[in-house]
């Protein structure tokens, strides 16, 4: 258990252990990531799992290219994240620590340049997102569980 002391009250969180088994997550587009891009998908999602919430994680050969996080919305992580990046974008892979709410943080990963997304799913609008995903040609993940902290 995690514990965290807030205003009023104490916030208590199970500890995020388990390990990750890619045998349990789905591809939910067409397009499948190739093994190059499974291999940064898989880092980019251990990464926001260590990185404070909302994160959003670009990885490209397995280098941690920008991290965006601890901001009042995904899509303005997945901006910071696009901003510190210090290399081309081209062909990364985006991580996000929870669902997308809203197409619109992954449209700023595409329009960056990311080919393919791994997160937990579990939003109303996951369609949104994943029909976003397919129509840009990327190779979308979700993996049933978030790393998302408070």
């Amino acid at each position: 258990m995690d514990m965290k002391k807030v205003m009023g009250g104490l916030l208590v969180e199970d500890r995020d252990n388990e390990q990750e088994d890619r045998e349990k997550m789905r591809v939910v587009t067409t397009r499948q990531p190739s093994e190059d891009e499974w291999e940064d998908l898989l880092f980019g999602w251990r990464v926001a799992k260590h990185v404070k919430s909302n994160a959003i994680v670009l990885v490209k050969n397995l280098m941690t290219l920008g991290v965006g996080a601890g901001q009042m919305s995904r899509v303005d992580s997945a901006r910071l994240a696009v901003e510190k990046a210090q290399h081309p974008l081209a062909g990364c892979a985006v991580a996000s620590d929870a669902f997308f709410p809203f197409p619109d943080a992954l449209e700023v990963c595409v329009n960056a340049g990311a080919t393919c997304v791994i997160h937990p799913g579990g939003s109303i609008r996951d369609d949104e997102s994943r029909e976003l995903a397919e129509a840009r040609g990327m190779a979308m993940v979700m993996t049933g569980r978030r790393h998302f902290k408070h």
